[in-house]
């Protein structure tokens, strides 16, 4: 069961829609409900981008991060997401001038979520400046250097742009759901 965490984004409502389209089976909780002691009911996860910075919030989504990570379940984080998903693991976020719009990505490495450049729309201030080890970038832009991110050998991901957004990002999100 795919657990959808949803941090505030303007955009969560699309996600939502887009996995009700498909069929896809999902529950959705906001960080400051989730009870972390059920976090064993799912086998995948979406964080979802947020609207402000909290440190409540920040916490449970690490806590969500490192679940994952000892329990090799599957995630995506949506642009906070993957934000918060490389702050967990010891990188750094830097603020941004503020990237809105449509943006073309290129792929760097073969990777299980996509495979060919994607047409995506970003929307943030904020972005991913050093990379943790063991995060890899799967995809960059000419504005960001790390669009997709990924835990080497693990289905853990992260996206800087909005994939809920886009065609092409629809169809990164199926695939990961599918994995």
């Amino acid at each position: 069961m795919l657990l959808v965490v949803d941090n505030g984004s303007i955009y969560t409502k699309q996600l939502i829609d887009f996995l009700n389209k498909k069929n896809i089976l999902f529950e959705k909780q906001s960080p400051q409900f989730l009870n972390l002691n059920s976090l064993s009911n799912y086998d995948s996860f979406i964080l979802s981008g947020r609207r402000r910075n909290e440190k409540k919030i920040n916490e449970i989504n690490s806590k969500i991060i490192t679940h994952c990570i000892k329990n090799n379940d599957k995630l995506l984080g949506i642009c906070y997401g993957a934000e918060i998903l490389a702050l967990t693991l010891g990188g750094t976020i830097r603020k941004s001038s503020l990237q809105k719009g449509n943006e073309s990505i290129q792929i760097l490495k073969d990777n299980s979520i996509c495979s060919n450049s994607l047409d995506v729309f970003e929307s943030h201030s904020f972005e991913i400046s050093k990379l943790p080890s063991p995060l890899i970038t799967l995809a960059e832009s000419k504005n960001c250097k790390h669009e997709i991110i990924q835990y080497e050998n693990k289905l853990i991901f992260g996206t800087q742009f909005h994939p809920e957004m886009s065609q092409d990002g629809n169809d990164l999100i199926e695939k990961f759901c599918f994995l």
